[in-house]
């Protein structure tokens, strides 16, 4: 029960940062990923962020996103086709307004191990529909976990995550923005985890923060 303690005060320490995001022009965004096999290779993915220009009340964009994947190889280099809907709800010239995007992906992960260190490399390619253009954008994702108080990733095991991601247009101009993210998570069970993280965004020469909440299910969908 101890650790669970921990993790719920990690998480409200998160929580009570987000709480001065107003003043801060800090977002908060909240996060559930489902990644469940439903055979020895094929997985279904799925995935909704609520994302908020402060702690939770104003809301900047609600993400969607779903996919079937496939292993070439046990357990690793999974490819995938999937679709997301994203609702958006920016500011402009003070004014709030609502665009909707429907977005095609295909993505390619292989994931390495070094001693204690899990790398993963994600490649995505995507479609997407806006409501009055059509764009299309390249995604490389370079993620690391490290286990903290266990040599693998366990039940019960703190450990620190971190990840840059680049995101390029097939127009001009190519770069559209980059992430950088630090987080602590703490592994509940086999199939569960979860993540308390701080995330930089830079697009169009702008700096923005953004408190992270996640968690994570891969509870399988085969008796397997």
């Amino acid at each position: 029960m101890k650790a669970y303690r921990r993790v719920i005060v990690v998480v409200l320490c998160f929580l009570s940062i987000s709480v001065f995001a107003q003043k801060n022009e800090l977002g908060a965004w909240y996060m559930y990923f489902g990644n469940n096999k439903i055979s020895d290779r094929f997985n279904f993915h799925n995935e909704i962020q609520y994302r908020n220009f402060d702690a939770g009340t104003d809301l900047e964009q609600l993400l969607i996103r779903t996919g079937i994947g496939y292993d070439l190889t046990e357990n690793n280099n999974n490819v995938l086709v999937g679709y997301g809907f994203v609702l958006s709800k920016p500011y402009i010239n003070g004014e709030k307004s609502e665009n909707i995007e429907h977005r095609l992906f295909q993505q390619y992960i292989t994931k390495q191990k070094f001693g204690r260190v899990f790398l993963q490399h994600r490649y995505r390619l995507e479609e997407r529909f806006l409501q009055d253009d059509f764009r299309m954008r390249f995604r490389y994702l370079l993620g690391i976990n490290i286990p903290i108080n266990n040599k693998e990733m366990l039940p019960k095991t703190w450990y620190a995550s971190a990840y840059n991601e680049i995101f390029l247009h097939f127009n001009s101009p190519v770069f559209d923005r980059n992430r950088v993210y630090g987080a602590v998570g703490f592994v509940i069970n086999k199939n569960m985890r979860i993540e308390a993280g701080y995330m930089n965004q830079i697009q169009e020469n702008k700096n923005r923060g953004q408190i992270q909440i996640g968690f994570y299910n891969n509870i399988p969908f085969t008796k397997n």
